[in-house]
């Protein structure tokens, strides 16, 4: 009863054998089967890319023209305020020239006045 099969040793080592590769063979990689979407699918990530890399380039431009607009003012700001402070020397200096012609003439009037009292 011990040997129904009638296997010797021969047959159980390579019945042990073929175990064992059969074992060994579900843990290698199968062969992968090209998917027929895989172009489709590659294209349509690339197009997501793309518009992506488009979407934040528009973006790092509207930034850009944010800044942009943001120096000009500031720039705008600044030369509108030193025309102000020029404006206002010029008005100071013509106060000081208007001044000073008034000074001139009341000083030639004077001598004018001294002149004509000497000559009576």
């Amino acid at each position: 009863m011990r040997d129904l099969k009638q296997t010797g040793f021969a047959d159980r080592l390579t019945a042990q054998q073929e175990a064992k590769k059969a074992l060994l063979a579900r843990f290698k990689p199968k062969p992968a089967v090209p998917d027929p979407e895989f172009d489709k699918l590659q294209a349509k990530r690339e197009a997501e890319k793309e518009a992506l890399r488009q979407q934040r380039e528009l973006e790092k431009a509207e930034v850009r023209r944010q800044k942009a607009e943001a120096e000009a003012a500031r720039l705008a700001a600044e030369r509108e305020a030193q025309e102000a402070i020029d404006a206002e020397k010029r008005a100071a200096r013509k106060e000081r020239k208007q001044l000073t012609k008034e000074e001139q003439k009341a000083a030639r009037d004077a001598r004018y006045a001294a002149r004509k009292a000497r000559q009576r």
